[in-house]
């Protein structure tokens, strides 16, 4: 499945496509038991998507094999047994697109010419992704962390790698010649090497960073020049083999204390507005706010949704099957908030219960 999301991406999902683009979406489980109908649900979705098509008058023959045959190679890169919450499947002529969300999704089959991309938008803002250098004398890994685990990527060429056997070792240990390893001009071109590629890693792909390692190789890595406002030390050793779950341990804590501090600002912020008469609080006042391009900053409960139907002045709660439901209208002010330059955080579930889990601080 596709490994992550960026602003160029969603752009270009945006683009007009040839109809029919089909977007399927499907709400997925982490875990068993749940885990275990995820498949016969996708094969029936994509059943669905077959019948939609075939039924469609404005789809020709040709087209709706081209679909279908995009449908069937997404559904070999979908990996069921390492789903998040959600999963996006896009398919039109000619190409197909897959992504697991840690942001769940309803279940939907959408004909058009774009892809429905708000809960992928949402699910975006949802994430804060990070990175994670492990440095050590021969070998300097890169992950990609993630809101519940990392993984080693291969961005910017790591892992970088290199012996530590000098095939002078001998002589120079005979003549008090033998530097310790991190006053090796080796070791520190080495790590020269891989400080530059991290450079070229952010400029491209900016999120905080963790540089985990002895506190020698820490402190040659400060040595060598700030890799931007948002990095973390962490004196650990042992970890540039990994494995992900050590990485992980060991990053944890730290992780939880940002994202608790986060939200202590976010509500701080929230509580700032209200004195200054700059904040709206529940779905309605919000989404008005967002569909007006006066929302600054938007909060969101993590698993806040909301079913309803819009009454051009009002919103009121429906169920998913009533006519003209919108199961996502929470996605949609995710979406409409960032189209108009706001910035967007989620929060713990019980974060805004005076707010009605959703609130806003305003421009004007």
């Amino acid at each position: 499945m596709h490994p992550a999301l960026s602003t160029e991406l969603l752009a270009k999902l945006r683009q007009p496509r040839p109809y029919p683009a089909v977007s399927l979406l499907m709400p997925t489980h982490r875990r068993e038991p749940d885990n275990t109908q995820d498949p016969v649900r996708l094969r029936n979705l994509v059943a669905r998507a077959g019948e939609a098509l075939e039924q469609d008058p404005a789809v020709t023959r040709e087209r709706r094999l081209d679909v279908l045959s995009q449908l069937e190679l997404a559904l070999g890169e979908v990996d069921l047994a390492h789903a998040e919450d959600g999963l996006v499947i896009y398919a039109a002529p000619g190409e197909h697109h897959v992504w697991s969300t840690a942001r769940t999704v309803p279940e939907r089959v959408v004909l058009g010419d774009t892809f429905l991309t708000r809960n992928l938008v949402a699910a975006q803002a949802a994430e804060q992704p990070f990175w994670a250098l492990a440095v050590a004398a021969d070998r300097v890994s890169l992950w990609n962390g993630e809101a519940e685990r990392v993984t080693e990527s291969a961005e910017g060429g790591f892992p970088l790698a290199r012996s530590l056997e000098d095939p002078d070792a001998e002589r120079k240990e005979q003549i008090g010649d033998l530097p310790s390893t991190f006053r090796d001009e080796q070791t520190r071109q080495f790590l020269r090497e891989a400080h530059e590629a991290m450079r070229v890693v952010l400029s491209s792909a900016p999120r905080p960073l963790y540089l985990i390692g002895d506190a020698p190789a820490l402190s040659l890595l400060d040595e060598l020049g700030a890799l931007g406002k948002d990095v973390t030390a962490v004196p650990a050793g042992g970890l540039a083999a990994g494995p992900a779950a050590e990485v992980w341990r060991v990053l944890q804590p730290l992780r939880a204390a940002r994202e608790a501090a986060d939200t202590a600002a976010v509500v701080s912020e929230l509580d700032s507005a209200r004195g200054r008469r700059e904040f709206a609080g529940g779905l309605d006042e919000v989404w008005e706010a967002a569909k007006e391009g006066r929302v600054r900053l938007l909060a969101v409960e993590e698993h806040y949704r909301a079913v309803v139907r819009d009454y051009g002045d009002h919103l009121e709660p429906a169920e998913p099957a009533d006519l003209d439901a919108r199961d996502d209208i929470v996605d949609e002010v995710v979406e409409q908030a960032l189209g108009t330059g706001a910035g967007v955080r989620f929060v713990p579930d019980d974060t805004l219960p005076d707010a009605r889990r959703i609130a806003a601080v305003l421009r004007y």
